[in-house]
């Protein structure tokens, strides 16, 4: 079976379990097509090709989290999702423990040690904290084991040489992403875009985003990669609710936490 028509029959088969959906439970139906319709719009750099990988490619998970990810959106009022974000966007507090984790981590010489231990694979997540529960690692970093107040993941994300993503959606949003790229010397070809917006390492090594947007990570460069991958709960005045979601999402995927990341290789002990 040629490419072509395995993608049409997966269209076909889409399309099939949608309307059976739509004929069984039309008003759920029709308040979560108008709730990715308007998620979906947030992309800046919105085409038809953005509304088809959101509907029917990897965005299919994005899209059936949207009416919970706009519910987020409104309990974080009045911190209105910027989808991009400078540090100084966020609150005071946020940005002092982010700042002394970086500094850590640099201090540390983390790039490094998990360089080292990912040697040989093209591309490679190495946690040391994942949705608030501390990961088992080889490299002993008791910092990153810290109680943190606002970070809830920490990792790193290893690109060899000529290592790049697809282009995706995260699925849920009571978190934001915040990357530091750990490499002191990187390519002008190694950045991530987001809709319109590419921040390429060298120029700045750290970026904030909301992952739910469609976004790609690049290495185009004949040298490895590493960035440093945070997750911190979204700023709000209910930080519990963000808490318990994302208390949630991690005993929803404990022990299938690959799912996200089905094209890295996840590494433990």
């Amino acid at each position: 079976m040629n490419r072509k028509l395995k993608k049409s029959l997966k269209y076909l088969l889409v399309g099939v379990v949608f309307l059976a959906f739509f004929y069984f439970f039309p008003a759920p139906m029709i308040v979560l097509i108008l709730c990715g319709v308007w998620d979906v719009t947030r992309n800046r750099d919105l085409n038809a090709g953005v509304i088809r990988q959101y509907f029917m490619r990897n965005g299919i998970g994005t899209w059936l989290a949207s009416p919970i990810n706009i519910l987020m959106d409104i309990l974080s009022l009045p911190y209105i999702n910027k989808g991009v974000y400078q540090l100084c966007d966020l609150p005071r507090d946020y940005q002092e423990e982010i700042g002394s984790l970086l500094k850590k981590a640099d201090e540390l010489g983390v790039a490094g040690l998990v360089d080292k231990k990912t040697e040989g694979m093209k591309r490679a997540m190495y946690f040391f904290k994942w949705y608030g529960k501390n990961v088992d690692a080889a490299l002993d970093i008791p910092e990153f084991h810290n109680k943190y107040k606002f970070v809830r993941t920490i990792g790193v994300s290893v690109f060899r040489e000529r290592e790049s993503t697809s282009r995706h959606f995260g699925p849920f949003r009571p978190s934001l992403r915040v990357l530091y790229c750990l490499n002191e010397n990187v390519g002008e070809q190694a950045y991530i875009k987001v809709g319109p917006v590419e921040n390429h390492w060298r120029e700045n090594k750290l970026f904030i985003f909301d992952d739910t947007l469609l976004h790609q990570s690049f290495n185009e460069t004949d040298d490895p990669r590493l960035v440093l991958f945070v997750d911190i709960i979204r700023p709000s005045y209910l930080p519990f609710v963000f808490d318990f979601a994302v208390s949630v999402i991690r005993v929803v995927f404990k022990g299938i936490n690959g799912v996200f990341y089905k094209n890295w290789k996840l590494v433990n002990n």
